[in-house]
């Protein structure tokens, strides 16, 4: 947990009417009544790093202030209050050391994403994944590492 989490207590992605016990339709069958809200980003400058990500993934802004930003699918779409929000938190410090929680990212066209997301300012990163690996890592501009992995074959996409 950081500094963060007393205004994260308090955001649109923590927020009451979010929550599964507030929407029956929520509401686990069976299992912990658990749900899997968002997942935070520590940065020094959480508006620069939502930008990024916003381009990225083509999500909405639903909550911006200097201390923190949400990032949510598209409205109406597949993604749409399935996949957890993306929430960003102002800290005081710049990350320092290698992740160890990542994002991997499934394009539909590895090198036209790896290009458009190093045109937004993403950066190749080397975690020691070695030469030859079917995914590529990069950076963000705040320095967190996140794969870009391959393609899904045409027999992949037909197992579904």
């Amino acid at each position: 947990m950081t500094t963060s989490d007393s205004s994260a207590a308090s955001s649109p992605a923590s927020s009451p009417a979010s929550s599964p016990a507030s929407n029956p339709a929520r509401t686990p069958a069976s299992g912990p009544a658990l749900r899997w809200q968002c997942v935070c980003f520590d940065s020094t400058d959480p508006r620069r790093i939502a930008q990024f990500w916003q381009q990225a993934l083509g999500w909405r802004r639903t909550y911006d202030d200097d201390d923190e930003v949400v990032l949510e699918p598209p409205e109406g779409s597949p993604e749409d209050g399935v996949l957890p929000d993306i929430l960003f938190l102002r800290v005081p410090e710049a990350k320092t050391v290698k992740n160890r929680l990542h994002l991997d990212l499934r394009p539909l066209d590895q090198a036209a994403e790896v290009a458009r997301l190093e045109g937004l300012g993403a950066v190749r990163a080397d975690v020691g994944q070695g030469d030859g690996q079917t995914w590529v890592v990069l950076a963000d501009p705040d320095g967190n590492e996140f794969c870009v992995l391959r393609a899904f074959t045409p027999d992949e996409l037909a197992e579904d």
